[in-house]
């Protein structure tokens, strides 16, 4: 398993997609965000996934040249059409329209639709932690891209529908909450497969709704589904994945899952708060920060070195990796070479 530096491993990615056509501020947007997923350790939204998106852009699925339209808009929301574009790229602009328009008028709300995959959901969540708002993301597969049995179910009916949130804390990282509504996202599959491991029990069925323990029951036809989070609670992972289905979709021309959806993809709803609205920004963040240390000073179960705050492992795996490099299995490896190389890009 290779150690590749993070800039060295930029530097490939943004090169790969400058040599199939991206301009250079989407080409390095969309690397930047993959590295970033790599640094904390989310490898399943990482470099693992630069190969297909090469392959959608080189097959006209994503349209890199697109810009996003904005269809409808008031002074604190905005209904955003991406046509198809790239997803990285659209969510980035997405948020940031979000952060100026929480800035002037308290709250905002933004809803993107015909949006392609866009990657780990804590990357623009963050955005708005950083400019000291509350920032939240619901997301959908814009009707399509059934992964998921519905809570007593054994086929594929819903998305992974993840949620993200993210606040600034007073601390030296903000708290971070980045989850799917299934029990694992579909890409950990992936990277399991990736690296000849067995799945934990409990995360999928087979196509005869059987409990299995192989990535290819859920990543070969034919295909079962994983289930929701909470396991013998999954009634509480399915109700949030329909929250999250209805939030994304049904307030834009995505809409929810259904039988017979336009194309798969991803559409999203944006909530940002702008916090200093309701209370100054340094009271905020004493409350914050005093709530963690009263929960983090509780003693630990077996098991257990300390209690870790949302966000703050994968803090803590970015610094390690920014300094040792970002373990890559060696299949992940490979099939960035082998791309890197089929576009003309040394590596």
């Amino acid at each position: 398993m290779p150690l590749i530096p993070a800039v060295q491993l930029r530097t490939i990615s943004t090169n790969i997609f400058t040599a199939i056509g991206l301009k250079a501020d989407k080409a390095q947007t969309i690397a930047n965000l993959l590295i970033e997923s790599n640094l904390a350790g989310h490898d399943s939204h990482g470099v693992l996934r630069l190969p297909q998106y090469v392959l959608s852009i080189q097959s006209k699925a994503i349209d890199p040249d697109v810009e996003i339209e904005i269809v409808s808009e008031t002074p604190s929301s905005a209904v955003i059409d991406g046509h198809r574009g790239l997803g990285q790229f659209i969510a980035t602009q997405a948020m940031e329209i979000a952060i100026a328009k929480a800035k002037a008028h308290t709250i905002s709300t933004v809803n993107v639709y015909n949006c392609n995959h866009i990657g780990r959901l804590a990357d623009y969540v963050m955005m708005a932690a950083e400019a000291k708002m509350v920032g939240m993301l619901f997301l959908n597969g814009h009707g399509g891209d059934h992964g998921v049995a519905p809570w007593g179910g054994t086929d594929r009916r819903l998305s992974t529908n993840p949620f993200a949130c993210a606040l600034p804390t007073g601390k030296d990282s903000p708290m971070v909450i980045d989850l799917t509504t299934s029990i694992v996202a579909g890409g950990k599959i992936r990277a399991y497969r990736s690296r000849g491991e067995p799945l934990p029990e409990g995360w999928i069925l087979d196509a005869d709704g059987v409990p299995s323990t192989d990535p290819n029951a859920y990543l070969e036809d034919p295909q079962g589904p994983l289930l929701p989070f909470g396991d013998i609670a999954g009634h509480k992972g399915y109700g949030l994945s329909l929250l999250t289905d209805i939030l994304a979709g049904a307030m834009c021309e995505a809409g929810c899952s259904r039988s017979s959806p336009p194309g798969a993809g991803n559409a999203f709803f944006i909530i940002v708060i702008d916090i200093e609205k309701f209370i100054a920004l340094a009271d905020f963040e004493a409350h914050v920060a005093q709530m963690i240390d009263f929960v983090k000073a509780s003693p630990t179960a077996p098991g257990f070195d300390e209690i870790s705050i949302p966000g703050e492992r994968s803090a803590r795996t970015r610094q390690q990796r920014l300094a040792e490099g970002i373990p890559l299995d060696d299949t992940t490896w490979e099939r960035l070479v082998e791309t890197a190389q089929s576009v003309g890009v040394s590596v």
